[in-house]
């Protein structure tokens, strides 16, 4: 499996590479974009959009690189609630990447750092 610093590379060189870089996104632009894709989610959700775990599967192990794999993504996993989480990671790990920011030790001081907060944070209600 590979690391958070891993991915964000990946995803960040694959965005530069299908010419999402061309213009330099704003910060604003970009965390826009991440919102989008979380609304994406909400509708997917409404819509009890969701992947067949099977059909994941699949997809993730066969070597078919096929316009026929295109189309069982588009069919059975594309706009689901799971890839539209998928999307808001990419987008956060595009825009970490491309910031320069350590995702990985960002999430794991977070971590500790909630682990210490008191029940609810101290008398939040939500």
């Amino acid at each position: 499996m590979k690391t958070i610093p891993e991915l964000q590379k990946e995803i960040h060189a694959n965005a530069i590479a299908k010419g999402w870089y061309e213009k330099v996104k704003s910060i604003p632009e970009h965390l826009a974009l991440i919102h989008s894709e979380v609304s994406e989610a909400l509708e997917a959700d409404r819509k009890d959009k969701y992947c067949n775990p099977v059909s994941l599967a699949w997809f993730i192990s066969t070597q078919d690189e096929s316009h026929a794999i295109q189309e069982v993504f588009s069919d059975e996993i594309k706009n689901t609630f799971e890839d539209e989480l998928a999307d808001i990671i990419i987008r956060v790990m595009d825009l970490a990447e491309f910031k320069g920011i350590d995702l990985q030790s960002h999430i794991e001081a977070k971590m500790r750092y909630n682990s210490l907060r008191p029940h609810k944070h101290g008398g939040k209600k939500y």
